[in-house]
C-alpha cells in the first residue's frame, strides 16, 4: 500500500511535456512579435525622416522657382529697356541718314555745277588760244584763267551759304564769317554776350540779352538803336533780323546769332561798307 502511495504522489508532481512546448513556441511568437515591432517602428521613422526630407526639398525647390521668376522678370524689363533704345537709335540713324544723303546730294550739285563750269571756260579758252598766238595774248589768257579760278572758288564758298532776303549771305560760324570778309564788301563785328540782362557793344549800337531757350535755340534780345529800342523776341539761331540806322541810310545792318547756351548767346553783326548821306530810321 506504502508503494503505491509513492508512485501516485510522484505521478501527479510531474508537468506534463506539452506544457513545455506551449512555453517555448510563446517565448518564440514574443520574439517574433518583437522583432516585427522594432522592424515597424524603425520602418515609421525612416519614413518620417523620408517625409521631412521631401518637404525640405519642397521648399528648396519653391525658393529656387522664386528666384528663377524674379530672374526673369527682370531680363523681361532689360529686354523691353534695350528694345526701347535699339527703337530710338534706328530713328535716329535713319534721320542721320536722311541729313547725310540731302547733303551729299547738295555736294554732288555744286560739284556738278563746277565741273561743268570749268569745262565751259576750258572750251572758250581752248577757242581763243587757236585763234590768238602771240605772248602777250596768251598771257592775258593765263591771268583771266586765274581769276576765273577765284571766282569759281568764291562762287563755290557762296553756294554753300544761304541769302536773307536782302541778298546778304548769311555766316553759320566763324570761319563762315572769315570768308565774307574776305570778300570786302561788308564789315563784321563778331560778339558773345553771356548773362542775362547784359549789354554789350557790338559795332555802333548796344545789345541786351533777355532770355535764351537752348532746347529750341532760340532767344529774345533788346537792340538799342539811334536812341531807340526794338525787342527781338523768340528768335532762331542764324535767323537774320535787319534794321535801318542813320548812318546807313537804305542800307540794311544785319544782326545774327549763331549759338545759343544758359544765358549765353554767339553770333555777329554784318554792316554795310558805304555808308550813304540820306538818313532814314526803321525797325524789323
Amino acid at each position: 500500500m506504502l508503494e503505491d502511495r509513492q508512485d501516485t504522489t510522484i505521478q501527479q508532481v510531474t508537468a506534463p511535456r506539452w506544457i513545455g512546448i506551449v512555453i517555448v513556441a510563446l517565448a518564440v511568437v514574443s520574439l517574433v512579435a518583437l522583432g516585427a515591432g522594432w522592424t515597424a517602428s524603425s520602418r515609421s521613422k525612416a519614413l518620417e525622416q523620408s517625409e521631412h526630407g521631401l518637404a525640405a526639398q519642397n521648399e528648396q525647390f519653391k525658393q529656387q522657382e522664386e528666384l528663377l521668376s524674379q530672374r526673369l522678370a527682370k531680363a523681361e524689363d532689360s529686354n523691353a529697356q534695350l528694345e526701347g533704345e535699339l527703337s530710338v537709335v534706328t530713328d535716329k540713324m535713319k534721320l542721320t541718314e536722311g541729313e547725310l544723303s540731302r547733303a551729299r546730294r547738295q555736294a554732288a550739285k555744286v560739284k556738278d555745277e563746277d565741273t561743268k563750269q570749268l569745262a565751259d571756260l576750258q572750251n572758250s579758252l581752248n577757242g581763243q588760244l587757236a585763234t590768238k598766238a602771240n605772248v602777250d595774248d596768251v598771257n592775258k589768257i593765263g591771268t583771266d584763267i586765274d581769276g576765273v579760278k577765284t571766282d569759281l572758288e568764291t562762287t563755290k564758298n557762296n553756294l554753300n551759304m544761304a541769302r536773307g532776303e536782302f541778298g546778304t549771305l548769311i555766316a553759320k560760324n566763324h570761319d563762315e564769317i572769315e570768308e565774307l570778309r574776305r570778300l570786302g564788301e561788308r564789315d563784321y563785328y563778331e560778339f558773345t554776350i553771356s548773362r542775362k540782362g547784359q549789354r554789350e557793344k557790338v559795332g555802333d549800337m548796344m545789345v541786351e540779352l533777355r532770355g535764351v531757350n537752348p532746347k529750341r535755340n532760340m532767344f529774345t534780345v533788346s537792340l538799342y538803336v539811334d536812341d531807340a529800342r526794338f525787342d527781338k523776341k523768340n528768335r532762331s539761331v542764324d535767323e537774320p533780323i535787319y534794321f535801318f540806322t542813320r548812318n546807313y541810310g537804305h542800307s540794311p545792318l544785319e544782326f545774327v546769332v549763331n549759338q545759343v547756351a544758359k544765358d549765353k548767346i554767339t553770333g555777329y553783326l554784318s554792316v554795310p561798307k558805304a555808308q550813304p548821306t540820306h538818313a532814314q530810321t526803321s525797325g524789323n
